[in-house]
């Protein structure tokens, strides 16, 4: 009997928030909100549960955040032990499947088909993946199971916390529609305003369409992903192909934003997480790419190759924001943001500067702060300055 098509998505719970609870039991049960100090400027970088039930979440004003949840426990990120713990956590993913596709530090779409002799039916492989991900990070997870990515990536959200659920064959339009069209991924807000104006609110009014209506009511792209989606055919989100010469990292807003503050900063941050990435892998690369949403769904990607290979993640940060700056146009909100290393080849292949530059002093210090953290992961955390700056006005 062959094996038809398992895939697990993996997503770690409120991620840094529990990676403070774990390092400080005292603030277990607490809400905890990671980011910026009340009383100065920034965001919400993340948050625990707790903190939720307050109405808080990640890119929030951290003014707003303090004024829903002023008892919470407010802490500074810690980048490098989060992404200590996250390659932890990857690491012990690999194990479980050759196709470990890592879509941001907490979370990883894995192709599971054919593993079964190896580690049983997929509920159960998943509860020892949950297990050995305990074990051996401490990390709280959530997986879903399902025949394409996107309907993992769906499952995983739909039981958390520390949940698990499984899409079953068959069962497809069922998990749709339990969903709800306003909790479809993927869906913005301005495309559900768009929905609502035309009398569709629910899964099943929007799948009784043709493709061709869809895409004449709400354009090209958003038509043929609603076609698609609804159906629980994955609508691309994921690329089929691994993209094993770039490194990136991006995040979804909350809510769509044209905020420049809350947008440079999410790219400061996603830029010191595909920075340690490289550092992790011994790589160099002189190509910044970017990657972009808009509330439309409408996605796009540009990028820049430098004269030389990017030396620290500020300079990943700048070259990405001057980049992003000049492409999006900032009368539309965006959705989702990235950011990454394109061309990426062994650390050494690329030209070196004769003196080293501001940017490549500051790579130095990065990179002894990433061995550092790496030698010795459950010493005291080394926080570099830069991380915590707030972003450019």
């Amino acid at each position: 009997m062959t094996d038809t098509p398992v895939f697990f998505h993996v997503d770690l719970d409120a991620f840094f928030a529990s990676v403070e609870q774990m390092d400080n039991p005292g603030y277990r049960g607490k809400p905890v909100i990671v980011g910026a100090s009340p009383g100065k400027r920034g965001v919400v970088s993340a948050c625990s549960y707790e903190a939720r039930r307050f109405g808080v979440h990640s890119a929030m004003p951290i003014s707003e955040a303090f004024r829903r949840c002023p008892g919470g426990v407010y802490l500074p990120v810690r980048m490098e032990r989060y992404v200590e713990v996250s390659r932890k956590v990857m690491k012990i993913l690999s194990q479980f499947s050759p196709d470990v596709r890592p879509i941001s530090i907490d979370e990883a779409s894995l192709d599971m088909s054919g593993t079964r002799r190896l580690f049983g039916p997929p509920r159960e492989a998943a509860e020892k993946l949950k297990d050995r991900v305990r074990a051996g990070a401490g990390a709280p997870l959530s997986v879903g199971i399902a025949p394409n990515r996107f309907l993992a990536k769906m499952a995983s959200d739909f039981k958390k916390p520390d949940g698990l659920y499984e899409v079953e064959e068959g069962r497809v339009e069922e998990f749709i529609d339990a969903i709800g069209l306003a909790k479809l991924w993927g869906l913005g807000k301005k495309t559900m305003e768009r929905l609502l104006s035309i009398h569709l609110d629910t899964v099943e009014k929007v799948r009784q369409l043709s493709e061709e209506s869809l895409r004449s009511f709400m354009g090209e792209a958003t038509g043929t992903y609603l076609y698609n989606a609804v159906r629980g055919r994955d609508p691309g989100m994921y690329s089929d192909t691994a993209k094993s010469h770039s490194i990136s990292h991006e995040t979804t807003f909350p809510e769509d934003t044209a905020d420049w503050d809350i947008i440079a900063l999410c790219l400061l941050d996603l830029s010191h997480q595909v920075m340690f990435r490289l550092f992790d892998e011994g790589g160099a690369s002189r190509t910044v790419a970017i990657k972009y949403r808009y509330s439309d769904f409408s996605t796009f990607s540009c990028q820049t190759t430098l004269n030389h290979c990017i030396s620290s993640a500020e300079e990943l940060y700048e070259t990405g924001l001057a980049l992003l700056k000049e492409k999006w146009n900032p009368r539309l909100p965006l959705r989702l943001v990235g950011i990454g290393f394109d061309k990426v080849q062994a650390e050494g292949g690329g030209q070196q500067e004769l003196f080293p530059t501001e940017y490549e002093r500051r790579g130095r210090v990065e990179k002894a702060v990433f061995n550092l953290s790496r030698k010795d992961p459950d010493g005291a955390p080394v926080i570099k300055a830069s991380l915590l700056k707030r972003p450019p006005s």
